[in-house]
């Protein structure tokens, strides 16, 4: 694991968090090193009366990086508090009336599913009058909710016709989803729209989407340097491609632009004329990959970004086209710290649960790029993988710091749960548990968005530890269901979606 020596992290991720470095502090001051360590574990725990030092929790989940920069900044401090927050989850003396039997042979509490599934649902119920701010949200909060149950591995067809009567009423005449009712058309909100019509998976849902109108209005988002707009006017970056592109391969939707769509005044015909060199023009002098040009690097821009190559082809040829790999690989390593375990998802920012999906869901694409795994033969029962990244980190964050007592998921311990972070931890946590890969020959060569449907899945795997096949550090009853490494929605509601519009004749 990448980045155990670090003291200028900030604060946070979110806008109401102070990132700023300029508080006057006392340089000589340094901070202590946490020493509990697994054989220390034993005295922790003696006021419990059980003891996890029989655990197998390594060392680098339980105790401070070795090396601290002297340099003592509002940033570093954060960090530190960070670390000391984590701690006591990740050895599991955070809660006296937790038991033996609350952790497996591995010092990881049990994945709490049905507090996790009752706070989903109560997600999707009538809301107080303080949420209205969040009206323009609403397909984001009907996405969250609906794909981490399905992660949990519940049924949601019981929300069938609610699904369909919301986007009905947010789709535009002149194409795309708004928010709600008369709100204007955005890439953000159709999409969401789209990815819930696509989990429920009924043709009554699917015949709702004005597909040719969406075509036209997409269309009016194209620009002339190959990018997307997120709404007509509005800004431009990565986010713009990705959404585009999931809407246009899970619809079937024409390639070719629209006659009226401005971008063919500069020459083009196509949703995919210069996007992959708008994309490459993304990637900083870091390695990571940012919103647009000349912004900073950013995890979830790096996922967006590194899915959007992966419609255009087989990773291992696309990827090493468009951008540094090496130098990529290198930024991705350094977002997971230890003790933690978890991403950050910027350089000297804090671990957050978001991120288990924004960065943990590029590994699968990386990893595929490079060839990291060796196919099954007749004396294996799955496929050989080199790790570039902890999983067991990530498990570890996700399940001993990131569950909240009252259910769903936070982005860490002193923070509360809400259905962003509960559904992107989850998602980060299904593609630790369980590997997807992509099937060389399996895209159809008319087909150029065909490399998104060529990837499948192994869930035999259980979180083990490769470099101990025994050591399965999640117990069955632990797992997640898959979800799609470039969808980010179950396998079958991709399947399911694209089989369904493939057998429409035009529009």
């Amino acid at each position: 694991m990448s980045n155990v020596s670090r003291s200028n992290t900030s604060a946070g991720e979110g806008p109401d968090q102070n990132t700023s470095s300029t508080l006057p502090m006392d340089k000589s001051q340094t901070f202590p090193h946490n020493e509990a360590n697994v054989e220390d574990s034993a005295f922790a725990k003696s006021s419990i009366g059980y003891d996890l030092s029989a655990s197998h929790i390594p060392y680098l989940f339980t105790s401070s990086p070795p090396i601290q920069d002297q340099l003592a900044t509002e940033t570093s401090f954060a960090q530190e508090e960070t670390i000391q927050e984590c701690l006591p989850f990740l050895i599991g003396t955070n809660d006296p009336e937790k038991s033996p039997f609350d952790f497996n042979a591995y010092g990881i509490p049990r994945l709490e599913r049905e507090k996790h599934i009752e706070f989903l649902r109560d997600s999707l119920e009538e809301m107080p009058s303080t949420f209205l701010a969040y009206d323009a949200s609403r397909p984001w909060i009907v996405y969250w909710a609906l794909t981490g149950l399905g992660l949990l591995g519940m049924d949601i067809s019981e929300y069938r016709q609610r699904v369909i009567q919301t986007f009905r009423a947010a789709q535009n005449p002149d194409g795309g989803f708004g928010g709600g009712h008369m709100q204007l058309s955005h890439c953000a909100p159709s999409y969401t729209a789209i990815l819930c019509i696509s989990m429920i998976g009924e043709a009554d849902a699917f015949d709702l989407i004005d597909r040719r109108a969406l075509w036209h209005w997409l269309g009016q988002l194209k620009q002339a340097d190959g990018s997307f707009a997120m709404t007509r006017g509005g800004e431009v970056d990565v986010r713009g491609a990705y959404c585009a592109l999931v809407m246009i391969s899970l619809l079937c939707l024409p390639l070719e632009l629209p006659k009226d769509a401005p971008a063919r005044e500069h020459g083009k015909t196509s949703f995919l004329d210069d996007l992959p060199l708008w994309l490459s023009r993304c990637q900083t002098y870091e390695g990571g990959i940012s919103a647009s040009p000349g912004t900073e690097a950013h995890g979830a821009y790096a996922f967006l970004a590194i899915a959007c190559f992966c419609f255009l082809g087989s990773p291992r040829e696309i990827l090493p086209r468009y951008l540094d790999c090496d130098s990529l690989t290198s930024w991705m390593s350094a977002r997971q710290y230890a003790p933690e375990g978890g991403f950050a998802g910027r350089t000297n920012k804090l671990v957050d649960a978001c991120y288990s999906h924004w960065i943990g869901g590029c590994w699968p694409l990386i990893e595929s790029a490079m060839e990291l795994h060796s196919p099954v033969t007749d004396d294996t029962q799955a496929s050989s993988f080199q790790e570039l990244y902890s999983r067991e980190g990530i498990v570890r964050y996700i399940l001993c710091c990131c569950q909240a007592d009252g259910g769903g998921l936070r982005d860490k311990p002193s923070k509360r749960p809400d259905g962003y972070h509960s559904c992107y931890a989850l998602a980060g946590l299904s593609s630790a548990q369980n590997r997807s890969q992509f099937n060389a020959g399996a895209e159809t060569v008319s087909d150029p968005l065909g490399s998104a449907f060529a990837w499948s899945h192994e869930k035999d795997l259980q979180g083990r530890d490769k470099r101990d096949e025994s050591k399965q550090i999640c117990q069955s009853e632990d797992m997640v269901e898959p979800v799609h490494p470039i969808f980010v929605i179950p396998y079958a509601a991709v399947r399911q979606t694209r089989a369904f519009f493939l057998a429409r004749s035009g529009f």
